[in-house]
């Protein structure tokens, strides 16, 4: 669903959203993955989990991103209705230095934990043998 207007309260709640680093470098990582784990992100962007929290029900009360539930952890993910929004946005700011840093951080995260992953899996193949 794309969003063709929108009030001035929602406008409004997305540009104070914008108006903090930590949550633009939130949303570009929602944006680029399209979603994330609590945890991950605050291993990403090195916050505690007090910030990240307080970042994101910041975000949820704005009406951008919604979340989910899977046993102990909560997963984020930019809301469909602000997905245009956000695009936009982020065309102009995908070559920033922080940000880029940010997804460059997730990489090599993810590629660990494939790795750390695939050992564990090779690890119970070779002890049921």
């Amino acid at each position: 669903m794309r969003v063709k207007n929108f009030s001035l309260s929602f406008g409004l709640g997305v540009f104070k959203a914008l108006s903090d680093e930590a949550r633009v470098r939130i949303l570009f990582l929602l944006y680029k993955q399209e979603e994330m784990c609590i945890t991950d992100l605050e291993h990403i962007l090195d916050f505690t989990q007090t910030k990240t929290s307080r970042h994101l029900r910041f975000l949820k009360n704005a009406g951008l991103v919604s979340s989910r539930k899977v046993d102990q952890f909560v997963y984020y993910r930019i809301k469909q209705q602000a997905r245009d929004i956000i695009a936009q946005i982020f065309q102009y700011m995908n070559k920033d230095a922080v940000l880029l840093h940010d997804l460059e951080t997730f990489h090599i995260l993810y590629s660990n934990r494939e790795l750390a992953i695939w050992k564990l899996h090779h690890q119970k193949k070779l002890y049921s043998s």
